[in-house]
């Protein structure tokens, strides 16, 4: 998959807000300033993203290219390696879910002034 399709989608979505927080090369993708995703751009070979605690478990048993999330909370964030055995829909679906997930905790407040 290509780095300007994914960062494209993750820009896509209702409020998402982008910076390099941590250094240069590393893109994080915000809603309500929240990471919803983040991945190299420099060496760009996966994306991590927020998932479900179980969710994460069947997901890393099933694919060789989903993995826990290097230098983030395992039980809550994976990695997932774009150019393995993850389908490109089922990659756009965990950045869905990622976002609804990150979204959905965001007081009512900020979440009324990005869907106004």
């Amino acid at each position: 998959m290509d780095i300007e399709l994914i960062r494209n989608y993750c820009l896509s979505k209702l409020g998402a807000e982008e910076s390099f927080p941590f250094d240069f090369k590393t893109l994080v993708i915000k809603v309500g300033n929240k990471m919803f995703s983040l991945f190299s751009i420099e060496n760009f070979s996966g994306i991590n993203l927020k998932c479900n605690p179980e969710k994460s478990i069947e997901l890393r048993e099933s694919y060789s290219g989903i993995v826990p999330a290097f230098h983030m909370n395992k039980k809550h964030w994976i990695t997932v390696k774009v150019n393995e055995d993850v389908e490109s829909i089922l990659v756009f679906k965990l950045i869905d879910d990622s976002y609804s997930l990150v979204f959905n905790s965001l007081p009512k407040k900020i979440r009324d002034d990005i869907t106004s």
